[in-house]
């Protein structure tokens, strides 16, 4: 850590200009949401229109986020060669590609395909947006700017359900046909043109990530963006700090991950699990299958499309709250009062499914006031998650890392994060049939083991700057800078 005093803040204020190319960034993160959520209200009918049994039509569901977890590995590789910008173009291209191709798929492998181009969108957006508004934010500001991409997450995914709705409503079914002859559920896939236009060119207009341009040596714009975006006043202060974090005489690689426990650096390991348990407890059940969940449990088509649309607004709430809090209360604390809620949310759920009756058909039906037990479980499980996992990790994966290895550790965990998520969608119709208290029990202790993790790991990171987490290393879930050979615990 630097001996020198820190450069300070340009303004208590935040800079209008740093919110909106924040907000640029962050349209990622809305194609992410929509992109990933746009299938929930399909599944029924690409089950029914390509005969697929239980197995393939998880694979399909989840052929997305294969994609993901490559896209999200190479994004690390190509932002650091080519820059920020160009990997927000690419995604772009992949969601507009993916769009058409999914809506005028004609066999299932063929939807598999142009599903898998979406995913690798998806996790290079997943990548890219956290990282850049990391590097462009006042370290003051940080948590709230970078929760921006949550923010947009959830926004993508409310699009997608109402978007879903709205189509089959109009259609009177996602399997009949609405314009031109072609099915609503082909329609709801194309909808996905439109914010991958816009996200495009959005991004072609923002500045490139200061980080970026001093890494390759242009420190003279670095300057321009950091003075008129992030309101910084010591502009040659921060880029000197900069310059020495990065080690920009060394070319960044995986290699730079490399530590002397279980082969990764601690840090890494922290990334790693934070993106695995946001996804092992099941959050993702709840959007990608949450539709056909209602009806399994006595919901019509119409109801169930309702339902899943109010735990998208319940999700967008919760996370407004959530940016209002995370500069405030910090990040550790918020993971641990998530971890808490999600497990006895999930608990609930888990109980009251074991209440489930079979009808004739073999599908489970709730009695009694269980299935309202059973959705206020659901919603108290996407208000914890939502106001606190869902945007804390983002905010963490972008700023724990050192920058000399940011892009390529976050590209890391989220793969990891995505592989994550495909082993738990992919499970999740396993689960169910052997039961939906055994699945909910499940996502109720990774939830609790969460909590222990968060508790004994997870360091806080409110109001530090990204060139401080250099020098730095975790000792009992605390940052502890090491100066002159001697440690100092990081408050």
């Amino acid at each position: 850590m630097s001996t020198e005093s820190p450069a300070p803040i340009a303004s208590a204020k935040l800079n209008r200009r740093v919110i909106a190319i924040s907000v640029g960034a962050a349209l990622g993160g809305f194609l992410f949401g929509f992109d990933s959520s746009v299938i929930n209200g399909a599944v029924e009918s690409i089950d029914k229109e390509f005969a697929l049994s239980e197995a393939l039509s998880g694979f399909v569901v989840a052929s997305a986020l294969l994609g993901c977890a490559v896209g999200a590995w190479f994004a690390g590789s190509i932002a650091n060669r080519f820059g920020r910008i160009p990997v927000m173009v690419i995604s772009a291209i992949l969601f507009l590609v993916s769009a058409l191709g999914s809506g005028f798929a004609f066999a299932v492998w063929d939807l598999m395909l142009w599903r898998i181009a979406g995913g690798l969108a998806i996790g290079a957006a997943s990548v890219i947006a956290p990282a850049y508004i990391s590097e462009v934010a006042p370290a003051k500001f940080r948590g709230r700017l970078a929760s921006l991409q949550q923010m947009a997450i959830v926004l993508g995914i409310f699009a997608a359900l109402l978007s879903d709705q709205l189509l089959a409503e109009a259609a009177g079914g996602a399997s009949n046909d609405l314009w031109f002859g072609v099915e609503a559920w082909r329609w709801m896939f194309i909808m996905c043109f439109i914010p991958a236009v816009i996200y495009g060119l959005a991004a072609l207009k923002l500045p490139e990530s200061p980080r970026y341009l001093v890494y390759r040596g242009k420190s003279e714009e670095a300057a321009v963006i950091l003075r008129e975006f992030s309101g910084e006043q010591n502009v040659d202060h921060r880029i000197a700090e900069i310059e020495r974090s990065l080690g920009t005489e060394e070319k960044q690689s995986l290699r730079d991950l490399r530590g002397d426990r279980l082969g990764l650096k601690p840090i890494v390991w922290v990334g790693i699990l934070l993106s695995v348990f946001q996804q092992f407890v099941g959050i993702n059940v709840i959007f990608y299958y949450s539709t056909s969940l209602w009806q399994s449990v006595g919901f019509d088509e119409s109801e169930a499309f309702l339902t899943s649309t109010i735990t998208s607004v319940t999700n967008i709430v919760v996370t407004i709250v959530a940016i209002l809090l995370v500069d405030r209360i910090g990040r550790r604390l918020l993971l641990l009062i998530g971890s808490a809620g999600m497990t006895v949310s999930l608990g609930i759920m888990a109980v009251a499914f074991s209440t489930a009756t079979l009808d004739a058909d073999g599908e489970a039906i709730l009695n009694g006031p269980w299935d309202s037990i059973a959705l206020v479980g659901a919603n108290a499980f996407v208000v914890f998650f939502g106001a606190t996992w869902g945007p804390v990790v983002w905010v963490l994966l972008g700023e724990i890392f050192p920058n000399r290895i940011r892009a390529t550790a976050l590209a890391v965990a989220a793969a990891a994060q995505w592989l994550a998520n495909w082993a738990i969608t992919m499970t999740f119709p396993i689960f169910a049939d052997i039961g939906l208290t055994f699945a909910y029990g499940f996502y109720a202790t990774m939830a609790l083991l969460s909590l222990v993790f968060v508790f004994f790991r997870v360091p806080e990171t409110k109001g530090m700057e990204l060139e401080d987490m250099d020098n730095v290393v975790i000792e009992r879930g605390k940052f502890v800078a090491i100066e002159g050979g001697s440690k100092r615990v990081i408050e």
